[in-house]
């Protein structure tokens, strides 16, 4: 068990940083000031600030965020009339605004607040060493921090750092760069897959088994079968004969077959049978699969699989439509059952799970759903038509509605998925 939760924080802290790096490394490359980049959730383990960035290790290992100037409510921390203490340089220019009672500024000047605008005007005020009689307004450094009430120090967000600032295709590049990320992670790990197996399975137009009472069977086909061609089309691979397998609709098909140097044709009609809940023409037959242990297979394997796994998700998706089960869903209630199952069989599937599920949370995340990339996008989009941004008030609220909602999916697939695992 402790091997499995150590494998599973491991994978899952992979996943959460590539993908949070793709939106950090986008957003400090467009001048937008990340303020927080954090891997988990919860109270803080550590935090370590540099280059304008707070970078902490929360308690819990599930998750994590980038948190962008503009993005949020930048000084949430502050209400009128609470009490805080400033730090300042020579000039009398306010460095930090500790707002935190676990920390006491020995050299702060005590301040009890009555407004302040840390986003142009760059200024706070109040009442002075708590006397009542003038309120004192002292100018905020551009890179003044704001100590919380957790201690973490983050930088405020000036007007030109904000996300808003940024032009259309910068935003648009940040947010689409975490699915990016996760494509390329599983591109990289299908890829060492390849290379830890030594090759890349490749199923062949040879048949390896025929069911029993199959119509393969009663039509007369066997195993080391070849079938190499369909109704005079030729199959040199297994897609190519599953692909007219697969759109026959019932149609008879004539398989040009070649056994032991001889070709000979054999006539079979495909039976639908129901499969997960759909129906697919099949005959009973299974594939003889080899091992392409070729450098250019290997190198490529990681394209041509993400891309597979890619097609097969918006497939998933797509049936969805149709008709919806939490069932379709998994969340880390199901990725902890299945990194155990993929922590037994070794390194190769504790790597290929990794890359499974990083195409899931790429494709997942560019869902047009807000708080999701593919709902940021999506309003990155509509500003576009519109040819003029949204108002970030209404966009963070929309955002936050987003957010709610995606909470509460969470806590139903949670629940649905201790059911599946440990009562069912």
């Amino acid at each position: 068990m402790i091997t499995t939760i150590i494998t599973f924080i491991i994978v899952f802290g992979i996943l959460v940083f590539v993908h949070e790096f793709g939106h950090y490394y986008f957003a400090k490359r467009a001048g937008i000031l990340v303020r927080e980049f954090a891997i988990g959730m919860g109270p803080k383990l550590f935090a370590y600030r540099k280059n304008g960035t707070t970078y902490t290790w929360r308690i819990l290992p599930l998750g994590g965020y980038v948190s962008m100037a503009g993005l949020e409510d930048d000084t949430e921390e502050l209400k009128k009339g609470m009490p805080v203490s400033l730090i300042t340089d020579e000039n009398s220019v306010v460095q930090k605004i500790n707002t935190s009672k676990k920390i006491t500024l020995v050299e702060g000047i005590p301040l009890e607040l009555t407004d302040w605008d840390l986003t142009d005007g760059l200024w706070i005020e109040g009442y002075e060493n708590g006397t009542e009689d003038e309120i004192k307004r002292f100018k905020v450094d551009h890179d003044a921090l704001i100590i919380g009430k957790d201690g973490i120090e983050l930088q405020i967000a000036p007007r030109d750092v904000r996300f808003q600032s940024a032009s259309l295709v910068d935003r648009m590049l940040t947010n689409f760069a975490g699915p990016l990320n996760n494509f390329l992670l599983a591109i990289v790990a299908f890829g060492l897959v390849a290379f830890l197996q030594g090759g890349v399975p490749v199923t062949t137009n040879t048949i390896a088994q025929v069911q029993t009472d199959s119509v393969a069977q009663k039509a007369g086909l066997k195993a080391n079968d070849t079938i190499i061609a369909i109704n005079g089309d030729k199959t040199p691979t297994w897609d190519d004969v599953a692909q007219h397998i697969r759109t026959a609709d019932g149609k008879e098909l004539v398989l040009t077959v070649k056994r032991a140097d001889k070709k000979q044709n054999i006539k079979v009609t495909p039976v639908q049978k129901n499969v997960n809940g759909q129906k697919v023409a099949q005959i009973g037959i299974i594939a003889k699969g080899k091992m392409d242990r070729s450098i250019k297979a290997k190198l490529t394997y990681g394209f041509t699989q993400t891309w597979y796994v890619i097609k097969q998700l918006g497939n998933a998706l797509a049936s969805m439509l149709h008709g919806f089960s939490l069932n379709d869903l998994g969340g880390p209630v199901a990725m902890f059952s299945l990194t155990s199952q993929a922590k037994e069989n070794g390194l190769i599937s504790v790597v290929t799970l990794t890359a499974l599920l990083s195409v899931n949370l790429g494709i997942i995340n560019l869902l047009p759903i807000p708080a999701l990339d593919g709902g940021k996008l999506l309003l990155n989009i509509i500003e576009a038509i519109r040819r003029k941004p949204l108002d970030p008030e209404k966009e963070i609220i929309i955002t936050m509605i987003g957010f709610g909602f995606l909470m509460i999916l969470m806590l139903l697939v949670t629940w649905n998925d201790i059911q599946r695992y440990f009562f069912r």
